[in-house]
């Protein structure tokens, strides 16, 4: 079994529309792979948020708590499709 790398997602600055940033590569976490982290996927992973990377060459697991905090509005992220 491999284990998964975790990093924090990062918020995108100047962006009209909330955006989160894969901590890794930096590409843009879709909205379709942020949950709330309910203790049933990540049983080991001690974050609220999680964003999965989608880029073909990425796929990192990011902790999205901390960049969610820097937002003034973090449910508008929740709410806007993407």
């Amino acid at each position: 079994m491999s284990e998964h790398q975790h990093y924090n997602a990062i918020a995108a600055e100047g962006s009209a529309v909330p955006m989160l940033l894969c901590g890794h590569c930096h590409s843009t976490l879709p909205r379709a792979r942020l949950f709330r982290n309910g203790g049933e996927r990540f049983l080991d992973f001690c974050c609220q948020t999680i964003g999965l990377c989608s880029a073909d060459d990425c796929g990192a697991v990011n902790c999205c708590d901390e960049a969610l905090a820097t937002l003034d509005d973090a449910e508008l992220l929740f709410r806007i499709a993407s």
